[in-house]
């Protein structure tokens, strides 16, 4: 019963005309923000220049996963979500800086990123352990262990 009362909601939704245009999401009985997750939005940002990289991972206070990666790269699309998840189970001990390296060729060059993805560990500003390649989660799990010293 409760199956097809959902099914005729869903159907039903499927007859409303399409809006002319753009709606505020919350008259469409959305939550404000469309999606995503706040544990894994808080451990986990994009570099936006030098300077950025500069502040937010060489003068971290916490230890830094710092992802070099491309868009055209296969294993990066797999590893990227596989790696933020991992550092967003680490209960803010560890953050993540996410390098494009078309957007930012100097960094790649002066971290000596030769393939992609390579994923660096650094600690006070150090480069202590480094990775090229995809991982599976127990793999990653004992980079970021290792990483934090648990």
């Amino acid at each position: 019963m409760a199956q097809r009362l959902a099914l005729r909601r869903l159907l039903a939704l499927g007859r409303r005309p399409l809006p002319l245009g753009p709606r505020p999401l919350a008259s469409q009985g959305l939550p404000g923000r469309a999606f995503g997750s706040s544990a894994i939005r808080g451990s986990a940002f994009n570099v936006q220049d030098g300077g950025d990289f500069q502040e937010r991972v060489v003068n971290s206070p916490k230890p830094v996963v710092v992802d070099f990666h491309a868009q055209w790269c296969g294993p990066c699309k797999i590893l990227g979500p596989r790696l933020e998840k991992m550092v967003a189970k680490q209960d803010g001990k560890v953050v993540m800086a996410k390098v494009d390296i078309d957007d930012h060729t100097d960094l790649a060059i002066e971290y000596e990123v030769s393939a992609v993805p390579t994923v660096l560990a650094m600690k006070n500003g150090d480069v202590v352990d480094k990775f090229v390649g995809i991982k599976d989660e127990d793999q990653l799990e004992a980079f970021l262990k290792k990483l934090i010293g648990a």
